[in-house]
């Protein structure tokens, strides 16, 4: 499909900062011995019921959502005392904290949402439980959970980390907190590039972790010190602004979000490479420009990058061949079960595609106008939001879901997309002649 591309300079995409560093720092933080400042944390729905949670276990967190930057005064080992804590949808509370409380002196009980209470947490109790941790969990294996612990030995461990690789997060992070090296086995690991970032993040809060061959990790019990860290931008957020610039021939930038960043999904710019976008990354930002041309007619693996796989299935309709996407299998178990979500919202559209275990194939087609079920699924919600710049008639059943990660995502999508319709519940935010002011990049630090 031909795609006029205007003449414009690069737009500033405001995209806030990352759920999975700011929930991965405010643990560390949390854990370490001193106090620690992260600038520009995520405030969202998970970020906030995390924080609250640690709150909850006894760890002081000074936040002023005005200023950017919140302070956490550390612990300086695992908490001690007993309570519950309250998850919400946060799937890295439910996986992060279990361990985090387990290395302490205590009794501590997790809960959550619905939604949340349906996702498996078996295979973390199950390791926690051969660390010496007494652990009980709901039916079937999931929430609610609760630690009684008096702190981990720690020792050699495999680890199932099939279903997520947050089970193997969580006990990595929990590591510098036992009494002995944690040497922890993984014989398949899903979504490898959190695995590097979470490393990445202990060894900056003094932890020192060794991979002596591929899915061998020894963890040092070392405890962690203070640090002073800015949180990136959400790479998986900026996956949906740089769809849309490739889909309406833009060209967006999303400053801070650079070669150096700690996030895989900042890779989902290849995969728009190759349907014809032109991607620039630098040190210090990376710019997706649509060329008025969207190209299918590819394979593409994107297990490491899953977060992201509905982006593209969300806009592949637009391409000029069939999109087939595979090693997506463990995002049958997120917020929703994220291929049959996608299949069945598509085949709503009257887009015809394929399933399988872990794959999926969408094919080239007009969408019909149709509201899409989101499934209470942020990610849902704001991948289709994509394709509803490019097709009329497309609604939400639920646009409030996107608060999860973006509180302002439909109101930054209009402001970068402001010649193009965005729909929200039963209704599109209306496309607006753009004047050049209204096209002109936008200056400022993000926040």
């Amino acid at each position: 499909m031909t795609i006029a591309v205007p003449a414009t300079p690069a737009l500033n995409a405001r995209i806030p900062g990352s759920k999975s560093l700011t929930n991965r720092a405010l643990l560390l933080a949390a854990a370490a011995d001193s106090t620690s400042a992260l600038g520009a944390p995520l405030v969202s729905d998970d970020t906030t019921a995390f924080r609250e949670a640690l709150r909850g276990l006894g760890v002081r967190i000074d936040s002023s959502d005005d200023e950017g930057v919140w302070h956490v005064t550390g612990l300086g080992r695992g908490p001690v005392g007993s309570g519950t804590a309250w998850c919400a949808d946060a799937g890295t509370a439910a996986r992060f904290l279990p361990p985090f409380a387990a290395t302490g002196h205590g009794d501590f009980g997790f809960e959550g949402s619905d939604q949340l209470t349906a996702r498996p947490v078996a295979p973390l109790a199950d390791a926690l439980r051969q660390l010496g941790a007494e652990v009980t969990t709901g039916p079937g294996g999931r929430l609610p959970l609760r630690v009684r612990s008096q702190g981990l030995d720690g020792g050699a461990l495999t680890v199932d980390s099939t279903l997520s690789s947050q089970f193997l997060t969580g006990l990595l992070m929990a590591g510098p907190l036992m009494r002995r090296p944690l040497a922890l086995t993984v014989p398949e690991l899903v979504s490898r590039p959190y695995i590097d970032m979470t490393i990445a993040l202990m060894r900056r809060f003094g932890a020192e972790v060794d991979e002596s061959v591929p899915g061998a990790f020894t963890v040092r019990p070392t405890g962690y010190r203070g640090a002073d860290l800015p949180i990136e931008p959400d790479a998986s957020t900026a996956s949906y602004v740089f769809a849309a610039a490739a889909v309406t021939g833009t060209s967006v930038r999303v400053p801070g979000l650079g070669r150096g960043s700690l996030q895989g999904d900042l890779r989902f710019t290849e995969v728009l490479a190759r349907t014809g976008a032109r991607v620039e990354t630098t040190d210090e930002a990376t710019t997706v420009t649509g060329t008025g041309e969207f190209r299918g007619g590819f394979t593409v693996d994107m297990g490491e990058i899953s977060d992201t796989f509905m982006t593209l299935a969300a806009i592949a309709p637009l391409a000029d061949a069939p999109i087939t996407v595979t090693g997506i299998g463990h995002a049958r178990l997120k917020e929703s079960d994220r291929i049959a979500a996608v299949e069945g919202n598509l085949r709503a559209l009257g887009i015809r595609t394929e399933t399988g275990r872990d794959r999926i194939t969408v094919h080239p087609g007009t969408p019909v106008p149709a509201r899409i079920a989101c499934h209470r699924d942020h990610r849902i919600a704001m991948a289709f939001s994509v394709l509803g710049l490019r097709a009329e008639g497309i609604t939400l059943d639920d646009p409030g879901c996107v608060a999860k990660t973006f509180p302002g995502f439909h109101e930054e999508l209009h402001r970068l997309f402001p010649r193009h319709s965005v729909p929200t519940a039963g209704r599109h935010l209306p496309a607006v002649e753009g004047s050049e002011e209204d096209m002109a990049p936008v200056e400022g630090k993000l926040r």
